[in-house]
């Protein structure tokens, strides 16, 4: 059996709908698990960074950066960083270490499941 041009795009449409509406009326969410994050220093997820600042408290914040919009993809111990302009934030608080940004990380709503983290977009 051959795949018209017809039959892709119907069943393209079909799949992209479906998955949508599945995920209709929840925040997309990164899960974690609580040793995955190491005391002092963080983890970048999909959409997220969960950090461990001190020992038990966990914090998470968005992973865009708030100068331009582009991901933030490196941790250097208690601090991460985006790689396209090169502003550094602060894990415990968020706030800007060096910049361009003058913007500190959003924070994220965590979520603690007992032995994993789950984050979502606050508001």
């Amino acid at each position: 059996m051959t795949c018209s041009r017809r039959t892709f795009i119907l069943g393209t449409a079909t799949t992209f709908a479906g998955a949508f509406l599945a995920a209709c009326g929840q925040a997309p969410s990164d899960e974690v698990a609580k040793t995955e994050v190491p005391v002092g220093s963080a983890v970048i997820l999909d959409r997220f960074i969960i950090a461990q600042p001190t020992e038990g408290t966990f914090v998470a914040y968005s992973a865009v950066c708030p100068h331009q919009g582009n991901k933030i993809t490196v941790v250097n111990g208690d601090t991460v960083r985006c790689t396209k302009h090169g502003s550094v934030f602060s894990i415990a608080d968020g706030s800007v270490v060096s910049g361009p940004s003058d913007k500190p990380m959003a924070a994220a709503t965590l979520e603690d499941n007992g032995a994993t983290l789950a984050a979502t977009a606050q508001g």
